[in-house]
C-alpha cells in the first residue's frame, strides 16, 4: 500500500512485485517477532490464569519463577535466531528491495495510445493513429512526426500498421503497411524528398517502458550492512576523527595560543614590525578557516559513526525486547486472567507502542547526537526490563488481578451482554 502509487500503471509482472513485497518483509519481521514473542507470553500465562492451572501449579509448590524459566529460554532461542537474521538477512533483503524501487522509479508507464490523439510518449517521436484495435495493436491512418534527426524534418503516414516489441524487450516497433515518407532537409530548403513504400518498420526506444532490474555492485546504506561490516566503516571513521582531533589542537596551540610579542620585538624598524605583524595575521586567518573546515568535517564524521552505531545497537537490541517482553507478559498474564486474544493484542499493542515510541525518538537524537546511541537504541529495554521484574516480584508476593469490566460502562445499555452491578451493588439485567 506504501508503494502502490509508485506500481500502478507501469506493468509490472505480477513476480515483481510478489519479489518487493517479500523484500519488505524482512524489516517487518523484525518488528514483528518481538510483539508475537509478548503476545504469546500474554496468552498463555493469561489462559493459565483463567483456568486457574497456577494456582494448582503453585499449590504443588512451584513459584512463578520455575513457570518463566521455558518461556525465558525459549525467548533466548529466539532472540538469538533473529539476531542472525538481522545481520545475514535483513541487509540483503533490504538492499534488494532499495534496487528493486529505484529500478521502478525509473520505469516509465507502459505505452498507451488513444485513437485520434497524438501520443509523445516514445521520446523523438510522435505517433497518431485514428483507429486503434486494442486486442491485436493493430492500427489504421497512421500518420508519425520523426525527430530524431534535428536536421531533418521527416513525417511517415500509412494507411494499416501493427505496434509491438522486440524479442529482448529493448525496441518498440512499428511495422507500417502502405504508406509514403516525407523528408525535408532544415539546411537546405530546395530538398524534399517522397518515398512510398508498401512495407516499412520504424525502430524506436522501447527500454523506458519495460523493466530491467540492475545488477549488484551500487553501495549500501548502514540498513543494509551487517553489524562486522558497519564496525568496520566505525572504525576507519574513528581513526580519521581522532586524526582531525589532533590537527585541530595542534593548531590552536601553535598559532592561538603562544604569545607573540616576542616576535615583534626582535624588529629594529617600525616598519618590518608592521610588514611582520600583517603576515602573522593573515597566516591566523588562513589557519583559523583551515580550522572550520575541519571542525566540519569531524562533525560530519561524528554524525557518520553516530548513524552506524545506532543501526549495530538496534540489531542487539531489537532480539533482545524478545527476552524483556518474557519479563513483562507472564506477570501480567498471570494478573490479567484472559487467555483470549484480543486482551493479549491490546496489552502488547500498548507496550510495542512505547517500544517503539523509545526506539524511533532515541535513533533520531542519537543520530543528532543528543546522547549515545547505545542509550537511544537501549533505553527502551532497560526501561521495560525493570518494569517486568517489578512486575514479577508483585506478581509472585500477591495474587494481583487486573480487571476490565471498567470498559463496559463505555458500552450502551441496549448493547451489554452480560450482567453488571449499578452503583449500589445491585445486580441488574442487560438486554
Amino acid at each position: 500500500m506504501k508503494f502502490a502509487d509508485r506500481l500502478v500503471g507501469k506493468g509490472l509482472s505480477t513476480f515483481v512485485i510478489l519479489k518487493l513485497i517479500a523484500f519488505n518483509l524482512a524489516w517487518m519481521v523484525v518488528l514483528v517477532v518481538p510483539m508475537s514473542t509478548l503476545v504469546a507470553t500474554l496468552m498463555a500465562f493469561g489462559a493459565l490464569s483463567q483456568n486457574n492451572e497456577i494456582t494448582i501449579i503453585k499449590s504443588t509448590g512451584t513459584s512463578l519463577y520455575k513457570m518463566m524459566i521455558a518461556p525465558l529460554l525459549a525467548s533466548v532461542v529466539i532472540a538469538y535466531l533473529l539476531l542472525l537474521f538481522n545481520n545475514d538477512v535483513l541487509p540483503d533483503a533490504n538492499h534488494e528491495a532499495k534496487i528493486l524501487m529505484q529500478d521502478i522509479s525509473r520505469q516509465k508507464p507502459t505505452l498507451s495510445l488513444e485513437p485520434g490523439v497524438f501520443s509523445q510518449e516514445v521520446s523523438n517521436y510522435a505517433i497518431l493513429a485514428r483507429t486503434i484495435n486494442q486486442k491485436t495493436n493493430e492500427l489504421h491512418d497512421i500518420t508519425i512526426y520523426d525527430y530524431s534527426d534535428p536536421r531533418e524534418i521527416k513525417v511517415v503516414t500509412a494507411q494499416a500498421g501493427k505496434i509491438y516489441f522486440s524479442k529482448d524487450q529493448t525496441k518498440l516497433i512499428m511495422s507500417l503497411e502502405n504508406g509514403e515518407i516525407h523528408e525535408s532537409d532544415v539546411t537546405q530548403d530546395n530538398l524534399y524528398r517522397r518515398i512510398r513504400f508498401e512495407k516499412h518498420r520504424i525502430a524506436m526506444d522501447g527500454a523506458q517502458f519495460t523493466f530491467q532490474q540492475s545488477g549488484l555492485g551500487s553501495p549500501r546504506g548502514e540498513r543494509e550492512l551487517s553489524a562486522a561490516a558497519m564496525r568496520e566503516i566505525v572504525d576507519s571513521l574513528s581513526v580519521y576523527e581522532s586524526r582531525y582531533k589532533n590537527d585541530l589542537v595542534t593548531t590552536a596551540k601553535k598559532y592561538f595560543f603562544i604569545d607573540t610579542t616576542h616576535v615583534l620585538r626582535g624588529s629594529a624598524v617600525i616598519k618590518s614590525e608592521l610588514l611582520l605583524y600583517a603576515r602573522l595575521l593573515d597566516q591566523l586567518r588562513n589557519e583559523r578557516n583551515a580550522m572550520v573546515g575541519r571542525y566540519s568535517r569531524l562533525e560530519g564524521m561524528r554524525k557518520e559513526i553516530n548513524k552506524y552505531q545506532v543501526e549495530i545497537y538496534k540489531k542487539y537490541a531489537l532480539p533482545a525486547a524478545c527476552i524483556v517482553f518474557v519479563l513483562i507478559g507472564a506477570p501480567l498474564g498471570t494478573m490479567t486472567r484472559k487467555g483470549g486474544f484480543g486482551v493479549a493484542a491490546s496489552i502488547s499493542l500498548f507496550f510495542f507502542l512505547v517500544y517503539w515510541a523509545f526506539l524511533i525518538g532515541g535513533e533520531k537524537l542519537a543520530d543528532r547526537d543528543f546522547f549515545a546511541p547505545f542509550w537511544g537504541m537501549w533505553s527502551a529495554n532497560i526501561l521495560l526490563t525493570v518494569a517486568g521484574i517489578l512486575l514479577v516480584l508483585k506478581t509472585v508476593r500477591e495474587t494481583v488481578t487486573i480487571r476490565f469490566t471498567w470498559l463496559t460502562k463505555l458500552i450502551p445499555k441496549p448493547f451489554r451482554t452480560t450482567e453488571e452491578t449499578d452503583s449500589e451493588g445491585n445486580y441488574e439485567n442487560s438486554r
